[in-house]
């Protein structure tokens, strides 16, 4: 039988326009220590984009959360953060910001499987 282990996520969120403070979900990052594991999950839905606003660029978006993708797997192609422990990039990687992606406050749970419920928490939370 496998032990609940503890995990830690946020919620990622595209922000149009900082000042209206209208947020979109757009994907979660799942961080559990005692695996290693640290993943994310995103999906840009253009059209529910253009429904808050016409800026900034889908395209440029998904740049940002590729770069976000790349920090969380680590190695040489994910920059200085990336070269950081698990913990960390996490860390790093949910701290507040006022800028157009940005995160939920880090919310806690017990899993047996990361990845599963890294599937389940971007089902019901984004899509």
């Amino acid at each position: 039988m496998q032990e609940n282990q503890l995990y830690e996520y946020a919620v990622i969120r595209v922000v149009p326009r900082v000042e209206r403070e209208e947020f979109l979900n757009v994907g979660v990052i799942l961080y559990c220590p005692s695996k290693g594991f640290l993943q994310a999950l995103y999906t840009l839905d253009e059209a529910r984009l253009k429904a808050f606003s016409c800026k900034p660029e889908a395209a440029e978006l998904l740049e940002y959360l590729q770069t976000l993708e790349r920090i969380c797997k680590g190695g040489k192609n994910s920059g200085p953060i990336g070269a950081l422990p698990v913990a960390s990039r996490f860390r790093w990687l949910t701290a507040t910001r006022s800028t157009v992606i940005q995160t939920s406050r880090i919310h806690p749970g017990f899993c047996t499987d990361p990845q599963e419920t890294l599937l389940k928490l971007y089902n019901q939370l984004v899509l």
